[in-house]
């Protein structure tokens, strides 16, 4: 199948089939995929959380409002964390970094721009993660919804206290073929392309 058939068929599921588990190897590959993500300058400012103890997982599901039953229904939820002290990134992340990318990039377009600037810039890296990751759950044959509605505060207070914060999550596993949402029954909605596309 072609990406741009893929891109056609993949959605956001919002219910999951139970009796449908994702294996321990795509589990493992996922893993490795999301490792090599894209990020600026390589910057990698993230942690990713694979959830597959059913008691953590039905602790985060209860924080996180209309999506807690997708969550319980899937084996896999993936946490999407950013780093959280500014020095420590610099001093880990940074450090083994060329120095042109550091002082020609990091330090005077981002750093300059203060604490809440660099931060929101490290969160950016963390989301161009998430569009490689859904591209590679589709590629795999699974179905993947991306979270942002969760309560960041309990997910938090749950997840080890390592100098990361949860930003969103993601279910993955195979979507019911009953779900409301699937494209059989709710076809994709775009704007078309004319409208979002513009060539110059």
């Amino acid at each position: 199948m072609s990406f741009l058939d893929l891109a056609k068929s993949r959605y956001s599921a919002k219910k999951y089939d139970i009796t449908r588990k994702i294996s321990l190897d795509n589990i493992q590959d996922l893993k490795e995929i999301i490792r090599l993500s894209p990020s600026s300058i390589n910057s990698q400012p993230w942690k990713f959380i694979f959830v597959t103890n059913e008691k953590v997982k039905r602790e985060l599901a209860a924080e996180s409002y209309m999506n807690e039953q997708s969550i319980n229904d899937v084996g896999l939820l993936v946490v999407f964390c950013v780093m959280e002290d500014i020095e420590y990134f610099e001093k880990r992340n940074l450090s083994i970094l060329p120095e042109a990318w550091r002082t020609l990039f990091y330090e005077p377009l981002i750093k300059s721009n203060g604490d809440a600037a660099t931060k929101s810039w490290m969160e950016h890296q963390v989301y161009i993660s998430l569009g490689y990751f859904l591209s590679a759950c589709a590629s795999m044959g699974l179905d993947a919804t991306p979270m942002e509605g969760i309560n960041l505060e309990g997910y938090k207070q749950i997840l080890p206290k390592d100098g990361f914060r949860p930003l969103f999550s993601v279910t993955v596993g195979y979507a019911d073929l009953n779900d409301w949402a699937h494209p059989s029954v709710l076809p994709k909605s775009r704007f078309e392309v004319h409208e979002v596309v513009q060539s110059i």
